[in-house]
């Protein structure tokens, strides 16, 4: 097979698989908590998948890892391999907090959800298989079971914490609970051999495309509508890989919501025949959940389509009753364009929202954001700006309301005071 358009087709609709599994090298545990290193050698590429790792506090300027990251929740992460039978995970009673466990296949469809949304915030014990089946139930039975279409799972949790320290005190104690094992109560944990070093973001070695490809789709094979041309020839991709790696990562093709507004995700559970968002999705914002778990607005211009930057101030107004409408919270967050991360600030804050203490609303009932970088003085919701630097803002509407979700609201520019 050597006809580029065939190549070029072949690469778009396998890259989600190759980023998927090269997040696995980068995101699984070397070290289980009981069982210790998957390998004492620095340089393995042995990972634990079955296992939860957690982060116990909210990200900030100094965490330059991922790129446009929450300033809301704490995240769970695992990687489930269910080639060995299915995983049982436990999760404990979550209050009245938000909080949503993702699930995405192979080739990055956010398949299933368990959390306050999808299956409420009671203690619950969900049963993940694979293509060969649920197999006997653990003893007591389960909540829910979720038919997962491989054997490669990748789990994406988001806890909703306060910046209270008896508040993350509180979500690291709901963290500890969360466990998976096999349906008979053994640890679920196994050694895996990711075969990537994860941290290498640039367009692989064809060889390392093509194995790393060619083990994923044994695993996880395409859907029924999916069709495939495959293997490839090496010097095929050898040729191809770099330019359709870059090209990716250059490309822009976000929903246009109107104000400036546009949304970079608009998946629900399945991408369907959109190959190349998903590929564009996996390049760029891999282990984006559907847009009714959350989605995220995102805007860099103004009301007269003028780059967003800190050299100048704008305001944010949403009229009475029109802001956003939300079955769990909303929040608007800064980032600095040239490097996607927060900006440090005089006040610690990175996203202001429903839930910011002191958030003022005028006489009327609207609600008015200044986006600036010096302080504009009391009475104001303040949302800090890096100075004399262009920055974007995303609008994350957890749990949106159904005329988000159909694209009907209209999302307030921002306009450019002075």
């Amino acid at each position: 097979m050597t006809d580029t358009h065939h190549v070029r087709d072949a690469l778009i609709r396998t890259l989600p698989l190759y980023e998927m599994m090269r997040m696995r090298a980068a995101t699984t545990a070397r070290r289980h908590p009981t069982l210790g290193f998957a390998s004492p050698d620095r340089d393995s590429t042995l990972r634990w998948v079955n296992q939860f790792t957690h982060t116990h506090r909210k990200l900030g300027p100094d965490d330059r890892e991922v790129v446009s990251p929450n300033n809301d929740t704490v995240y769970s992460n695992a990687w489930l391999d269910l080639s060995q039978g299915p995983v049982v995970i436990d999760t404990p009673d979550m209050g009245d907090r938000y909080w949503t466990l993702g699930l995405l296949d192979a080739w990055t469809n956010p398949f299933a959800y368990v959390g306050r949304r999808t299956t409420g915030n009671r203690r619950q014990r969900t049963l993940v298989h694979g293509p060969a089946g649920p197999g006997p139930m653990p003893a007591g039975g389960v909540s829910q079971v979720i038919a997962a279409p491989g054997d490669d799972v990748w789990l994406i949790g988001r806890t909703l914490v306060d910046d209270r320290p008896a508040d993350l005190e509180a979500v690291r104690a709901l963290q500890a609970e969360f466990r998976m094992s096999r349906p008979d109560g053994s640890d679920a944990a196994l050694r895996f051999d990711t075969a990537l070093d994860g941290r290498v973001v640039d367009a692989p070695s064809a060889s390392l495309y093509l194995s790393t490809v060619e083990a994923a789709l044994r695993r996880n094979p395409p859907a029924a509508d999916e069709s495939l041309a495959w293997p490839l020839a090496p010097d095929a991709v050898a040729a191809l890989l770099p330019q359709v790696f870059d090209e990716l990562r250059q490309q822009d093709q976000p929903h246009d919501l109107g104000g400036g507004w546009a949304l970079p995700v608009a998946v629900r559970t399945h991408w369907g025949q959109d190959v190349l968002t998903r590929a564009r999705v996996a390049r760029n914002l891999i282990g984006a959940l559907g847009i009714e778990e959350a989605m995220y607005p995102t805007a860099e211009v103004d009301a007269d389509g003028r780059t967003l930057d800190g050299s100048h101030a704008y305001e944010l107004r949403f009229a009475p009753d029109a802001g956003p409408h939300v079955g769990a919270f909303w929040s608007l967050t800064m980032y600095r364009r040239s490097d996607c991360l927060f900006v440090a600030n005089p006040i610690g804050r990175y996203s202001i929202g429903d839930r910011t203490p002191g958030l003022r609303r005028e006489a009327d009932g609207s609600l008015a954001i200044r986006v600036q970088a010096t302080d504009p003085g009391p009475g104001h919701n303040w949302l800090p700006a890096p100075p004399a630097e262009a920055f974007y803002v995303v609008l994350r509407l957890y749990q949106p309301a159904a005329e988000h979700l159909s694209f009907q609201y209209r999302y307030p520019p921002l306009r450019r005071l002075g």
